[in-house]
């Protein structure tokens, strides 16, 4: 099930202050939405105020370090049930509310994860966005922050309909009408942002969830952990956001709110086409495509694509920001309004299974690379258990994310805190939110380790239980469920990335082609000024 809810992703802007201001309103000839301006509500509610308040052993009554506020025995207002998700930063729950018996979506965050002040103030700062947005189209309900002496949490909508790329690829078809639909809602997060004064700053496919399951399930913006509010003359130099939907600008460390336009410019080409328009296996050659502008829209399948849907693609995708379509102009362009031209004509098949292989992530390759570490010698690893334990500074087995942090900082890096959180999720195979021995050795391997004939044979040779020559369905699914990725969707994921004669299985040619394809070097990253 989906939900509703921020990964709390670190934001490395300035905290918001008193100086803070909403951008100009558009021009008042265009109101695609009603935007509603409610008053920043407090983080406890009168509604919600705490039937049972926390006192010292004096009496006084208990403020939280976070929120300011009383604290709150959240056990009195919902019952958390099941584990949705869990995340570098707390745990997600379905809960609750005893009150309305209403369902909802509760992250704790334990206090322990947030360390600094700036952890703390970039958490706040969330809150405030999302308090600030709730009640807008396409933009989650948020419900209420509440802590106590251990955790922090955050209550949300509840999102069960899945996230978007999902959806749309188990559709089976759709047509570009349906893209301008779903394109429709992913701008209209941006206008209504903007509006508000709101800068989102990474705008991405996972990001979007849809409600329920429902054929026309409204879509909804949920993570606004790199969001900051608009300051007025304020010139913004920190690269934030995900690799393919960068803007140009965002690189040259020099940007204003156009980012976002951009960023759901290059959705809505993946909705399209069934993959980016800025492709490469690593993330430098990604910024270089993507400072080299150039936009395919000649080669298949853009051919049967109509001109309207090119034409808005290439003004979302202009270079200059100060060029670019701003959010409230996409809307009322032609191919994007609602009952405008975007045609019922069904979109070729092949961007859906592109766009499968797109999102698969390749965690077949995960799996094997962690088999290959498991199996190096002492002589090969040399070196990177010391760095291991230096960096696992209370002796736990695991590095945390500030672990990572920390020791990324002794060994001079500059690595940006969003480049720190993305090597910290691409290790983190089994999703536990920490990095153990294995993972460690798995995400430093040299590159060149991996064209070794006997190390990819092993590999292979984990997966081919049978010794069958084949790495077949149940042999997949077996090895890839205790990682919690057994699912035959991800199964088909994988087999569909990866089986190129289409005949069920993978062989060792196969195999060797996927691990050789292109790896992001985690040990690279670690040696960066």
């Amino acid at each position: 099930m989906g939900f509703c809810f921020s990964k709390f992703k670190k934001s490395r802007d300035i905290p918001i202050s008193s100086s803070s201001v909403s951008e100009s309103p558009p021009s008042t000839q265009y109101q695609p939405v009603p935007i509603h301006y409610p008053p920043l509500p407090s983080f406890l509610p009168p509604s919600v105020l705490p039937p049972r308040v926390n006192t010292t052993a004096s009496g006084a009554a208990t403020v939280g370090p976070i929120l300011g506020k009383l604290y709150v025995d959240i056990t009195k207002l919902y019952d958390l049930d099941r584990e949705l998700g869990r995340g570098q930063f707390g745990i997600t729950y379905l809960c609750t509310e005893k009150a309305t018996g209403l369902k909802y979506a509760c992250k704790s965050i334990s206090r322990g994860k947030l360390v600094t002040v700036k952890d703390m103030e970039d958490v706040r700062r969330e809150i405030m966005i999302l308090q600030h947005l709730t009640g807008q189209p396409n933009i989650v309900e948020f419900k209420g922050a509440y802590e106590d002496k251990k955790s922090l949490y955050l209550v949300m909508e509840l999102c069960s309909g899945g996230e978007l790329f999902d959806r749309i690829t188990a559709k089976g078809s759709y047509s570009e009408r349906e893209a301008a639909r779903i394109g429709r809602q992913i701008v209209n997060v941006v206008h209504v942002c903007h509006f508000m004064g709101v800068m989102h700053r990474d705008l991405k496919p996972e990001n979007f969830l849809m409600v329920n399951r429902d054929e026309d399930s409204p879509l909804k913006a949920t993570d606004f952990g790199l969001s900051v509010f608009i300051e007025a003359g304020k010139v913004y130099k920190n690269i934030v956001g995900s690799a393919y939907y960068v803007a140009p600008e965002v690189l040259h460390k020099n940007y204003g709110k156009e980012i976002d336009v951009w960023s759901a410019g290059v959705i809505l080409y993946i909705l399209l086409s069934g993959f980016p328009p800025f492709w490469a296996e690593k993330e430098k050659d990604i910024f270089e495509e993507i400072l080299k502008g150039h936009v395919d829209l000649q080669t298949p399948p853009w051919p049967s694509i109509s001109n309207g849907a090119k034409d808005l693609i290439k003004k979302m995708l202009t270079m200059d920001p100060k060029k670019r379509i701003t959010a409230a102009e996409a809307l009322e362009h032609p191919w994007l309004k609602e009952d405008g031209e975007a045609s019922d004509k069904l979109i070729d098949s092949a961007v859906l299974i592109r766009m499968k292989q797109f999102k698969a992530m390749n965690k077949l390759k995960k799996l094997a690379l962690k088999v290959i570490a498991e199996n190096l010698s002492e002589k090969e690893i040399k070196g990177l258990k010391q760095t291991f334990n230096n960096m696992d500074t209370d002796g736990s087995g695991t590095i945390t994310y500030e672990e990572l942090r920390t020791g990324l900082s002794k060994l001079g890096s500059k690595l940006s805190e969003t480049e720190i959180q993305q090597l910290m999720e691409g290790a983190d195979v089994d999703k536990s939110g920490t990095i153990d021995y294995i993972e460690f050795i798995t995400a430093t391997m040299h590159r060149h380790r991996l064209d070794k004939e006997e190390h990819l044979y092993k590999a292979f040779q984990y997966f081919d239980k049978d010794n069958s020559g084949f790495i077949t369905r149940d042999e997949l699914r077996h090895a890839m469920t205790q990682y919690g990725m057994g699912d035959e969707a991800t199964i088909d994921e994988v087999l569909n990335d990866v089986d190129t004669d289409k005949d069920g299985k993978i062989n060792y040619e196969e195999f060797v082609a996927m691990m050789k394809k292109g790896t992001v070097d985690f040990a690279e990253q670690l040696r960066k000024d």
